[in-house]
């Protein structure tokens, strides 16, 4: 547990270094490669190789599990070949209230 506290001190001394817009494309970047490692472990966790997903080739699917961005299409065929559904809500980034949340998609 103590590691977890000193590194949590650590990035706060660090970001108290660094200008706030820095900080936000770091959290961006690391919100992006976090994604590419979801992606990857979803898929395996649904039990399925790159090789048995029938809509893509396996070497379309390890790129697709390695980008940064994609088309949301795209992300709705590769779920459907996993056997998942997508969801994407949207809420104001000012106040994080709930009854302001809205579904903009569902498949």
């Amino acid at each position: 547990m103590k590691e977890k506290n000193s590194r949590k001190d650590f990035l706060d001394e660090l970001s108290l270094l660094l200008p706030p817009e820095r900080i936000e494309r770091a959290k961006i970047n690391a919100d992006k490669e976090i994604f590419k490692i979801r992606l990857s472990e979803l898929r395996k966790n649904m039990g399925y190789k790159q090789e048995q997903i029938k809509s893509f080739s396996q070497s379309s699917i390890s790129r697709l599990e390695t980008r940064k961005d994609m088309k949301v299409s795209t992300l709705i065929g590769y779920l459907e070949d996993i056997g998942m559904g997508m969801e994407i809500k949207v809420y104001p980034k000012k106040r994080h209230n709930k009854s302001k949340e809205f579904t903009l998609l569902k498949v």
